[in-house]
């Protein structure tokens, strides 16, 4: 797998192929399709948008914005970006969008029940730190370069 800056058409692509288990996510959080898409286009639009791609294939869009100290991330993606290979792929690219933010917090808030969910955000460093009946927080600490 490999990273590159995410275009409109990524996002689109990402979004005409979009994994049921992330439609579910966005309608948990509250948000349409259409709005999700809206927010990560804002985050493109700001150039903090990467599609994550095998070969030719784009399997998903990460975008991200800062915040009172905090990278926030958000994200999108197929049903093939759901797989074992992806785990230490992402562990490396998430610590490279931390390093492009200055090394401080990255923080992603899920919207899914998944019994998955716990040990992905774990195999790639990051932290619960929130919880309630319908998201979970999860946090990448600040790093120390």
């Amino acid at each position: 797998m490999e990273a590159r800056t995410a275009t409109r058409q990524d996002l689109s692509h990402v979004f005409s192929h979009l994994a049921v288990r992330i439609s579910q996510e966005f309608s948990a959080a509250g948000e349409t399709e259409g709005s999700a898409k809206e927010h990560l286009l804002m985050d493109l639009r700001e150039g903090r948008g990467h599609a994550l791609r095998e070969g030719d294939q784009i399997l998903a869009v990460i975008t991200w914005h800062e915040d009172d100290g905090k990278a926030y991330t958000s994200f999108a993606a197929n049903e093939a970006f759901f797989a074992a290979k992806t785990v230490r792929f992402c562990k490396r690219h998430i610590q490279k969008i931390q390093q492009l933010c200055g090394n401080i917090p990255v923080r992603s808030v899920i919207w899914s029940n998944r019994p998955d969910v716990d040990r992905w955000f774990a195999a790639i460093g990051f932290n619960k730190v929130e919880a309630n009946e319908t998201s979970t927080t999860y946090e990448l600490p600040a790093r120390e370069d």
